[in-house]
């Protein structure tokens, strides 16, 4: 179990939240990988808070982001890695920025103005806005005025590690972006990058960490656990229909009922599907397929009879 572990470890990339957590957890992390994405030269004031939750009220959905840190001019920095597009995630850096700007101003808190400045870096492996650009950085401007901005300090940056518009960007910014999809000793090693090669050696702390092992592989348990049994169960049925057929079958339908069996765990627990897709990492439209069948059998949901409803028409 304890080499099972390493392995599975050993192949994280940045792009995978658990990794970027841990890693970006370190200040010196954390600050050299804001002054890349921003092409600015930032320096935070204390220890990177990772995984941090905000609920502003018991009846509000809480919120929790990948890494959050503050500057020297107590400027808010947050950023969050994302896999997968879960077709939200415009609505969902706005719904961030509302509950950090509420939770910065103290109790009858008359100024507004001492509201803290904020930069919200998301970064995926996809493009959101179909631009082909490696960054796009939202400011509030006026649509008569174009010049005129806003100026209420808030910022929302989105990162494409496969945007095209290389040309317009540092080498550090360009590897750095390459990092994430591959953090290897490869990409860390051909870099002239300081920055990156501070976070490589974070990475590779990491990975060579028996905790940090350990800790990986209960924050998966229970998707490891659905997805065994959803493989063992799809497969003794595939095979029931021919060897080499079936087990492609299985293996294919064994992981759809690990998604329902997840899925369902959720719904018993009142969770909207955009949360659910955006806790599991999968496409909203999938979601929204499932919980669609799901709906009938509420609330004691039974996944076989939702698989079988998905796949009635077939």
């Amino acid at each position: 179990m304890e080499n099972e572990t390493v392995t599975m470890l050993e192949n994280l990339n940045l792009v995978d939240r658990f990794l970027f957590d841990e890693t970006m957890e370190n200040r010196e992390a954390y600050e050299a990988a804001v002054s890349i994405l921003l092409e600015n030269e930032t320096k935070l004031l204390d220890k990177s808070e990772t995984e941090k939750e905000f609920r502003i009220s018991p009846q509000l959905r809480e919120v929790r982001l990948d890494v959050v840190s503050m500057d020297s001019g107590k400027k808010i920095y947050y950023t969050e890695m994302q896999q997968k597009n879960t077709g939200n995630l415009r609505k969902r850096s706005r719904y961030y920025q509302a509950h950090i700007d509420v939770s910065l101003l103290e109790p009858g808190s008359r100024d507004f103005n001492t509201l803290n400045d904020s930069c919200f870096i998301l970064i995926a492996p996809f493009d959101i806005f179909g631009k082909g650009l490696c960054r796009y950085t939202f400011e509030g401007t006026c649509r008569e005025c174009p010049g005129l901005k806003l100026g209420d300090g808030a910022i929302r940056i989105f990162i494409n590690t496969r945007g095209k518009n290389r040309t317009d960007f540092s080498e550090e910014f360009l590897d750095f972006i390459d990092y994430v999809t591959n953090s290897s000793a490869e990409i860390a090693s051909r870099t002239k990058s300081k920055k990156i090669k501070l976070i490589h050696k974070q990475v590779q702390k990491i990975k060579k960490s028996e905790k940090m092992g350990v800790k990986y592989m209960q924050r998966w348990e229970e998707l490891a656990e659905a997805r065994d049994e959803g493989l063992a169960e799809g497969r003794s049925k595939g095979l029931a229909e021919g060897r080499s057929e079936g087990l492609a079958k299985g293996r294919s339908e064994g992981e759809e009922r690990k998604l329902i069996k997840l899925i369902c765990k959720k719904l018993c627990k009142g969770k909207p599907m955009e949360e659910i897709a955006e806790d599991l990492e999968e496409e909203l439209e999938e979601i929204e397929r499932i919980c669609k069948a799901a709906k009938d059998f509420e609330p004691d949901y039974d996944c076989d009879r939702i698989y079988a409803r998905l796949h009635e028409k077939q």
